[in-house]
């Protein structure tokens, strides 16, 4: 399945929950499966699977969605995260206590600014594929993006 991890990752920070996630990607692929008619050749796959991510995660956060899922088990315990390297309970404190900090910034950034911040930083996708992503022109992709960072930089 192209580009699995890369939806996967991008559908976890927007949700911030793992099944959310895992039903987001899901959905993504049937919607691209379902519509892969619509996708012209020679045009950016990347960017056109991203949109139908999001469209598909803006659906669900508007209400359009009918039913919300519930799990059918509940994980209640935290997964440990083991380090190939050896740590000191320092490091790992101070590494759990950053990507708390980090992701508790990237929750309270509004969506718009959020998915532009992933796509470029996280994705590592162009300005380019962005804009087609999100569809937005460039300049606003490049406004977002600072208006973003400063904002995690206040917040941080």
């Amino acid at each position: 399945m192209p580009l699995f991890d890369s939806l996967y990752n991008f559908a976890g920070w927007l949700t911030g929950n793992r099944e959310e996630a895992e039903d987001l990607v899901q959905e993504t692929y049937l919607k691209a499966l379902k519509g892969f008619s619509s996708f012209q050749q020679g045009t950016n796959f990347r960017a056109w699977i991203f949109r139908i991510l999001r469209n598909a995660f803006l659906t669900s956060r508007t209400g359009l969605q009918a039913m919300r899922t519930v799990p059918l088990e509940s994980d209640d315990e935290e997964t440990a995260v083991v380090s190939a390297t050896m740590d000191t309970p320092e490091s790992i404190l101070l590494g759990r206590a950053s990507q708390e900090a980090i992701q508790a910034a990237l929750e309270k950034l509004p969506v718009i600014f959020r998915e532009v911040l992933l796509l470029c930083d996280v994705e590592e996708m162009s300005y380019q594929e962005i804009s087609e992503t999100v569809s937005i022109p460039i300049g606003t992709v490049m406004s977002r993006l600072y208006r973003a960072r400063r904002a995690m930089r206040e917040e941080l």
